[in-house]
Order: C-alpha cells, then sequence, then structure tokens
C-alpha cells in the first residue's frame, strides 16, 4: 500500500517538533529561542582589536556503533562538542556557538534526549552556545534504531593570538602533552574489531568521552607555540601540521598510555608503528613551547605534562 501521508511514509512532523521544543529546556548552553530559521549571538568586538572568525565541522565515527551496542548514548554528545571545539582551541580561538545534525530512521525520544543532553554538557564545560541544530528522520536511508551525528562550531580569535606561530619554532622547543581521557573519538572501526566481544568493562571503555581542552588552552595560550588536537592520523601525524619547513620532531614514547591501548593492541595483534599512526595514544593534546616555559605552563593548565620530546632541525 502506497503511503498517503508523511507519517504512514515513516515521517513524523509532530514528533520531531516535539523533539525538537524540549531541546530547550536542557541547560543553560542552550540559546532562548531555538525552532527559528538560524540562530545566533552576540559578540562584544570592543575585547579585540583584529578579530577573526574560525568555524570547525567533525563527528564520532564509528563510536556511535558501541553507544548502539551498550544502548548508551549519554556520552556520544560530548565527543561531538569536543571534536570540533578541540579544533577551534588549538588554533587560538574561543568557541562562540555550536551547531548539531542528527540524522536517524525516527525519532526516538529516549535516544535522542541522550544524545542532546550530551551536546548541552559539551557546550557547557568549551563555554560556548548550542544556537541550533537539525533534526532529520530519514526512515528510508537509516534503519529504525540507527543514528549519525555531526557538529559544527564557529569561534574567535585574535588575529595576532592565532596559534601556531611557526616563526618561533626552533631546535630545543619542547614537546609536551595533555592527557586524553582514553581512545577519544578516533580509530574505533579498528578498535571495535579488537576488542573481544565478551570483554564488556573494554566495550564500555570506548565510550569515554572525548577531553575538552577548551579552558586549559585559553589560560595558557600566551605561552604556546603550536598546539594539535590528537585525532586521526596520530600524533606525528597531526604535529607536522604546525611544523615550519625546516623542523622535524624528535619524540622518544616513553609515557605510560591508558590500558585500553594495551587492550587494542593485544587483542588485535596490532604492530606498534599502527598503533601510533592511528590512536592518540593517551595524548589528547601536543604542544610546543620553549623550554624555560614548562613549568608555568603546568601550573596554567593545572595538570602534569606529558613530557613526548623536542623539535629538531632537518
Amino acid at each position: 500500500m502506497r503511503p498517503r501521508s508523511y507519517e504512514q511514509a515513516g515521517v513524523s512532523i509532530e514528533r520531531g517538533d516535539a523533539f525538537a521544543s524540549m531541546i530547550a529546556s536542557l541547560g543553560s548552553a542552550c540559546v532562548g529561542e531555538l525552532g527559528g530559521f538560524a540562530g545566533g549571538l552576540e559578540i562584544d568586538l570592543t575585547r579585540y582589536r583584529h578579530p577573526v572568525l574560525l568555524s570547525t565541522t567533525d563527528g564520532v565515527g564509528t563510536k556511535l556503533l558501541v553507544a548502539q551496542r551498550l544502548a548508551d548514548y549519554t556520552t556520544v554528545g560530548i565527543d561531538l562538542v569536543a571534536m570540533c571545539v578541540n579544533d577551534l582551541a588549538v588554533c587560538g580561538a574561543d568557541p562562540l556557538i555550536f551547531l548539531d545534525y542528527i540524522a536517524c530512521g525516527r525519532i526516538n525520544d529516549d535516544m535522542l534526549r541522550q544524545v542532546m543532553l550530551g551536546i548541552v554538557a559539551g557546550c557547557e564545560q568549551a563555554g560556548c552556545t548550542l544556537s541550533g541544530g537539525e533534526t532529520a528522520e530519514l526512515p528510508d536511508m537509516y534503519g529504525a534504531d540507527d543514528i549519525d551525528l555531526a557538529g559544527f562550531a564557529v569561534g574567535i580569535a585574535e588575529r595576532d593570538d592565532r596559534l601556531p606561530r611557526t616563526a618561533t619554532i626552533a631546535p630545543g622547543d619542547r614537546v609536551v602533552g595533555l592527557a586524553s581521557s582514553g581512545i577519544h573519538s578516533n580509530g574505533l572501526s579498528l578498535a571495535r574489531r579488537a576488542i573481544d566481544c565478551e570483554d564488556e568493562t573494554a566495550w564500555r571503555t570506548l565510550l569515554t568521552p572525548t577531553r575538552i581542552y577548551v579552558e586549559q588552552l585559553r589560560r595558557a595560550r600566551h605561552l604556546i607555540k603550536a598546539a594539535a588536537h590528537v585525532t586521526g592520523g596520530g600524533l606525528e601525524g597531526n604535529l607536522a601540521r604546525v611544523l615550519p619547513d625546516g623542523a622535524s620532531l624528535s619524540l622518544h614514547w616513553e609515557w605510560e598510555p591508558p590500558a585500553v591501548f594495551d587492550t587494542i593492541q593485544r587483542n588485535g595483534q596490532i604492530e606498534t608503528d599502527e598503533m601510533r599512526r592511528v590512536f592518540n595514544m593517551g595524548v589528547g593534546i601536543a604542544l610546543i613551547v620553549g623550554a624555560d616555559d614548562l613549568d608555568r605552563l603546568a601550573q596554567l593548565v593545572e595538570e602534569p605534562l606529558i613530557d613526548l620530546g623536542s623539535v629538531s632541525r632537518g
């Protein structure tokens, strides 16, 4: 029988409207007037001499399949925000607004509420506003319990304070890291195949949300020469994006990664080089700083720095 209404075709306008109305009540990071055609935020430009707007977009990939397996979507919204705002932070920008795009097979109120609570929590951690989003019910593209997420963030930076400051990077500068909370949101296509199906603890560990580093980087921005968000491509691959020509890295790999990486490597029989190329190996953010600034940097970020190595010539 051919559908004669949108509802019969699998899309409920009423469920979508009800879900959109619910979002506004979730937390302080939500803008007051959700449901319009666009969201915005007033900017105090008197704080900036030469303001620059930066934008990012990202998703959480197949971490959603872990959430689906465990029927737990409480953390993936934080991941979504983190993947976007951390990219802004390593560029020297303060996140201003965040938007989400949710595609699903049907409006599942409980699942989507969990996702949105995570997104709001992530925005609160990052100090930005959830200014809008889109929830698309696409029954012919997704199964009833399938979901996909995309995030978009806009931040502002002072032109002269943007990172990296490649002209200041020199041989002898130190490379240090801020600890990750675990696997974050990269490499899950490999990790899911390496983790034993019966190892419930390891599967739960995969859902640990990505850390948000916005506040730490804001406090220490004036000391940092370059910063890298360690995502797909690993530590070396992401640091290479901020190194000037003629500079290279001397990394010693002597720190202790979280146990989840050992579990993945042993169970999957994965070579060490591949682990380092795919995963963050315990370092969520890598920083390049002058050797004389290490003590002050540790005070400002208020956590131990992971010694990773140094910048060398050539």
